[in-house]
């Protein structure tokens, strides 16, 4: 779950993932903050907030608490699709009948741009073929309210069993240099 970011200068940085899905959604911000720059355009993450209208009354923090709630949130399962298990996650069918049974929204339109808030700002992530493209806009939704879409939370020790989604091959390279800064990856 390594990927290697190489700078300006010729120097290399290497960074590690928790997991697969971890690591392919850091490549991707980092493959949109470099589109961005190299465009000549300043880089800045856009409010989801501002840009649906989302009312200022919903508290995207405490809903993401709610949901969480072992007793009353939103049950994390193991789940089967195309020979993967993936486990501690969720479908966003779930997802939106607990906002309508919880009284969050009063229908499954308003969940759709309620879950998309919660996907966007990180609260929510896809894991599964059918949701990660629609994340990445390949859907009228960034979030799908389907019973084979498969989210989790960030902090749910997440992982997938079976054949990897990652079409990409590894290449095993030797590690050399000076470590500079070690930790976990954070994402804002």
């Amino acid at each position: 779950f390594v990927f290697k970011l190489t700078a300006a200068k010729q120097q290399d940085h290497f960074f590690q993932a928790t997991y697969l899905e971890e690591r392919d959604a850091w490549v991707r911000d980092i493959k949109k903050a470099i589109q961005c720059i190299d465009g000549g355009q300043r880089f800045a993450r856009k409010s989801t907030r501002k840009s649906i209208r989302l009312p200022e009354t919903i508290n995207l923090s405490a809903l993401y608490l709610s949901m969480k709630d072992p007793e009353n949130g939103i049950k994390e399962l193991k789940l089967e699709k195309d020979k993967k298990v993936f486990n501690h996650c969720f479908t966003g069918t779930s997802v939106i009948d607990w906002l309508v049974s919880s009284n969050f929204i009063r229908n499954r339109k308003e969940g759709l741009m309620l879950a998309s808030s919660l996907l966007s700002e990180g609260y929510l992530q896809p894991a599964g073929d059918t949701s990660k493209a629609a994340a990445e806009g390949l859907s009228d939704t960034p979030f799908l309210d389907l019973s084979d879409a498969y989210y989790y939370f960030p902090d749910s020790g997440f992982f997938c069993e079976g054949n990897s989604s990652d079409d990409d091959v590894v290449l095993k390279e030797e590690f050399r240099g000076l470590v500079v800064k070690q930790g976990c990856l954070l994402k804002q």
